[in-house]
């Protein structure tokens, strides 16, 4: 990762910083050595930074092992410790992802998360690597969510195929995947309806969409990335359990990483739902979203590395 992302990362990480690694920090310094009474004050901390209960759990279970194993011998072993372990913890997510030709890439999620700007930055972000990319405007059911997006793929340079208001998602995705077909693009990005409350509609328009994709590129859709709002905290994980029912996700977005003090739920997610954070967004500007990277992220929250 980029050194000037790294900075990014830190900075965007500082609210949760000093709400979750400060708080951690004074525990240390507050103990002299390691008793019961240090382990249950520290997981009181990991218990109100929305790490949540399972990793909260997995880490404590870790300091222990790591105390009885004469890996930690005192409190001051306790941050550097954290820092391998969560890394530890996110870092099995991180194989290569097979690109096909084209990649058929659903992004989902509820409105407001940042969807439209994420799908304008994963364009940003291939088309800076030279990929060639077109978006499909399958969000049909908002009236504005084609036009904000028409907006975007104007800005970023790149074509995007969508119909009418009320048109059926899936006729856009054919479209939109003929026209990467025939123009041997590499990259085919999917808005679909951000409406949760109505999930049986929305698990069956998400399938249908998988099958038209499906019958013009074997194994499509390929990924399914669901956007997360990272100012949500642990209302993040719930919501994410909630699209899991509705459709198979295979990698999560993280936004406004730069605006919480909830940066912990990046851990949170991946021990919760076994599925791995694929990017993080820390900042508005279109560079500002970029694949995520487990040893970056947890040296930027516990503020190791320059």
């Amino acid at each position: 990762m980029a050194f000037g992302f790294f900075n990014k990362i830190k900075q965007g990480l500082e609210k949760t910083r000093k709400q979750f690694v400060s708080k951690v920090e004074s525990v240390v310094i507050g103990y002299a050595q390691i008793d019961e009474d240090f382990l249950d004050d520290l997981e009181a901390v990991m218990l109100t930074s929305d790490l949540g209960v399972k990793t909260t759990e997995y880490l404590m279970k870790e300091i222990r092992r790591g105390v009885t194993e004469g890996i930690i011998n005192h409190t001051g072993d306790v941050m550097g410790f954290m820092e391998e372990r969560v890394a530890e913890l996110l870092n099995d997510q991180e194989e290569e992802l097979e690109m096909h030709k084209p990649e058929v890439i659903l992004v989902v999620g509820v409105n407001g998360v940042g969807k439209t700007t994420t799908i304008a930055k994963l364009a940003h972000y291939y088309k800076e690597q030279g990929k060639n990319i077109v978006i499909a405007a399958g969000d049909t059911f908002r009236a504005a969510a084609s036009e904000q997006l028409s907006i975007w793929a104007d800005r970023v340079g790149v074509p995007i195929v969508k119909h009418q208001e009320g048109a059926d998602p899936a006729a856009v995705v054919f479209d939109a995947i003929n026209s990467a077909l025939a123009k041997n693009a590499d990259l085919v990005i999917v808005d679909t309806a951000g409406r949760l409350h109505t999930k049986t509609n929305l698990m069956e328009e998400l399938k249908k969409i998988g099958r038209v994709a499906n019958r013009l590129v074997e194994g499509a859709p390929h990924q399914t990335l669901l956007v997360l709002d990272g100012t949500t905290g642990q209302n993040a994980v719930s919501q994410a359990k909630l699209f899991g029912q509705a459709v198979p996700v295979n990698g999560i977005v993280v936004t406004k990483l730069d605006g919480t003090a909830k940066g912990g739920v990046v851990i949170s997610i991946k021990e919760e739902l076994g599925v791995p954070v694929r990017w993080i967004g820390v900042g508005e500007g279109m560079d500002d979203l970029r694949p995520f990277n487990a040893k970056d992220f947890a040296k930027a929250l516990f503020g190791k590395g320059e």
